[in-house]
């Protein structure tokens, strides 16, 4: 895990004032912000100067307030949510910056995110036990041989959880090369308690398990060393010698007929907000936000050191926190434009992580659109295909939690499309076992909840569900929610064709009834639309999310804790009214969360939605059955979130593209 941060104090303007203001209400906040925070929470004696921040994340001003900037409309003040570490508990206080004054202030009502120094301690307590330093001696390992690694308990609603902040720790061997998880110590971990700074426990269910031996570098020089490299070959690279066509001003970007703002949370990570698009003339509105919600890492080993790996990496570690800086040629074309993101350390202060976000346009050697006319062709004058090429604009950020790399794209078309794709990479969890084939006599019981992808190494089975809040204000913030369903249509019997299918529209009008698995024996688009507007011959101008990658598994979501807090993956799609306090589908405070403060839960209310300002969540997933192909690092692998434009446009908007013939 890469924990080297770099600090902006370098961008720290030498003098800070009380108005000091970002371009827009939701820009992130600015390093004089973070210090401007720091002030007042001092002056008004909120906090000391030993006092720790979970989180520091904009409180954004309602969204009336935000439409009306720059219209003639007040500025709204700047306001920050902080998460801090009191005397006996987590407390938050709404700090208005502008103002300069501390607006309230209480317990927290659930637990923040872990701290990089609590992380850090769990590390080293849980190494320097004497329960634990006995368990690695008697796998002929000393402290100095080993690395451990902290994971989040999740919340099994036992005596355990009451009263604590838990982690559990095991550990590897340290590594001789780049991999840190090549060699697991299996059957030994701590239990620490984060809020007593001691390790509860230590498990150790003896020395059975051998440890592996083989380093499994991936560098290209620990490669080379294990097998041939592929001949050198001419790359295959992207370029843009005239430079970018978007224009990027602050956190304002506008490229082709697209235009939006974003900024960095140290939760969610990337966020965009007043996504709009150029028709014709005029700028309409699409979505008013989208982000991350919640990503939730379940693994489907039973066994005592693995059970409890049930990870909210959003909201339990933070996809802002871990943000890594990105390589060109590797993780962006080297054209492209890279920009730090800025966060909060721990202490509040200002964090910034450079190359953390890239922005770029490609062609993607697709054609955006094309037709060969073959009853135009005479042998005197042949004509080519008519078409235009395919680019988009991609603005990247790439997470790194624990072993798993997570990428997040949204990519903007010329077509009018949005996708929202996340990239998973990295590497697989892996547990140590006696087999070193499939030949061996433990091989069985040892791979019945995973795969031997290496000699001693089983990568367990696990999902991976990505929650996207989209806060579509198509026109206007007051939307309407349908599905089109493909159902069957009824034909006369004397008909010679009986098999035909038509759209049947649905509306959902309050909550409950607004909760979807997609299927493809079922197939529905979800669309929303302004039913205030009369578009292009008539039509009611909307978008919709045409598809997404969904899974679904047999989880008792009423019983098994992990499933109980995590409740939203049982539906891929579901609706509620805009409240801005309902930000995360995990709920405001995901370590050892109970559940009752989630999506599944909120819409238990069954609020109506007709003529309602809604919001739209959407989860993305997979089932990962690993294989020997993923180590010892994996292919990204690629899901989509595909939003659409339906009657919205008067016609296809990519028809007005160039040619570059």
């Amino acid at each position: 895990m890469t924990f080297t941060r770099y600090l902006a104090g370098t961008a720290l303007a030498a003098t800070l004032t009380a108005g000091a203001l970002s371009a827009h209400p939701l820009d992130g906040i600015t390093a004089e912000e973070y210090q401007k925070i720091n002030e007042i929470l001092r002056s008004t004696g909120t906090v000391t100067d030993e006092t720790l921040y979970p989180l520091i994340e904009l409180k954004e001003p309602p969204k009336a307030e935000v439409y009306a900037f720059g219209a003639d409309g007040p500025t709204p003040d700047r306001k920050a949510t902080v998460h801090y570490t009191g005397a006996d508990s987590f407390r938050e206080a709404i700090v208005n910056i502008t103002q300069g004054t501390v607006e309230a202030d209480a317990p927290t009502p659930g637990q923040p995110m872990v701290l990089f120094t609590e992380f850090m301690g769990a590390m080293t307590g849980a190494l320097g036990h004497p329960d634990m330093v006995a368990g690695l001696a008697k796998r002929g390992l000393t402290p100095e041989q080993a690395f451990c690694l902290p994971l989040t308990a999740g919340n099994f609603f036992t005596e355990e959880y009451q009263g604590t902040r838990l982690m559990r720790v095991p550990c590897y061997q340290a590594p001789s090369g780049s991999n840190f998880y090549a060699k697991p110590i299996e059957g030994l971990f701590a239990v620490y308690d984060l809020g007593k700074k001691e390790v509860v426990r230590v498990v150790d269910n003896g020395a059975a398990i051998p440890l592996p031996t083989d380093p499994w570098g991936y560098t290209e020089e620990e490669v080379a060393a294990r097998a041939p490299l592929r001949p050198e070959s001419n790359p295959a690279t992207l370029s843009q010698p005239g430079g970018p066509n978007f224009k990027l001003d602050g956190s304002h970007l506008e490229w082709d007929i697209w235009r939006l703002n974003f900024r960095v949370d140290k939760r969610p990570g990337l966020v965009i907000s007043n996504l709009d698009v150029k028709d014709g003339d005029d700028w309409r509105t699409v979505i008013y936000q989208a982000h991350l919600s919640e990503v939730f890492v379940p693994y489907m080993d039973p066994s005592e050191g693995w059970y409890w790996r049930t990870y909210m990496d959003s909201g339990e570690y933070g996809f802002g926190l871990f943000m890594t800086p990105l390589t060109p040629n590797v993780d962006c074309p080297s054209y492209a434009t890279y920009l730090p993101a800025l966060i909060a350390d721990d202490f509040g202060k200002p964090l910034e992580i450079p190359n953390a976000i890239c922005i770029f346009e490609r062609d993607v050697g697709d054609p955006a659109w094309r037709h060969f006319e073959v009853f135009a062709q005479t042998p005197e004058k042949p004509l080519p295909a008519e078409g235009r090429p395919a680019t988009e604009l991609v603005v990247r950020t790439a997470s790194e939690v624990g072993n798993y790399d997570y990428l997040i794209d949204y990519r903007l078309k010329q077509s009018g499309q949005i996708e929202i794709k996340i990239g998973a990479t990295g590497l697989d969890a892996v547990k140590g076992v006696a087999a070193m084939s499939m030949d061996d006599p433990t091989a069985k019981a040892d791979t019945e909840y995973g795969t031997l992808i290496a000699p001693n190494l089983v990568a367990a089975n696990h999902d991976h569900y990505f929650n996207f809040r989209i806060d579509f204000d198509v026109d206007q913030p007051k939307n309407h929610f349908g599905t089109m369903n493909i159902v069957p249509a009824k034909v006369p019997d004397d008909l010679r064709r009986q098999s035909f299918w038509k759209v049947e529209e649905r509306a959902p009008h309050s909550e409950l009834d607004a909760r979807y698995r997609l299927s493809a024996a079922e197939p529905k688009y979800f669309h929303i639309s302004d039913p205030a507007r009369k578009g292009y011959l008539g039509h009611t101008p909307g978008w919709m999310i045409h598809h997404g990658d969904v899974a679904y598994g047999p989880f008792d979501f009423a019983k098994d804790p992990p499933f109980k807090r995590n409740a939203y993956i049982d539906y891929s799609v579901w609706v509620t009214p805009y409240d801005p306090a309902q930000r995360y589908a995990g709920g405001g405070f995901a370590m050892q969360s109970d559940g009752s403060d989630t999506l599944a839960e909120w819409v238990k209310a069954d609020r109506p939605l007709m003529d309602e300002d809604i919001v739209t969540w959407f989860s993305a997933g997979f089932h990962h059955i690993p294989r020997m192909e993923d180590w010892p690092v994996m292919s990204t692998e690629w899901k989509t979130v595909h939003i659409n434009p339906h009657n919205f446009f008067a016609n296809n908007p990519a028809m007005t593209i160039r040619s570059n013939q």
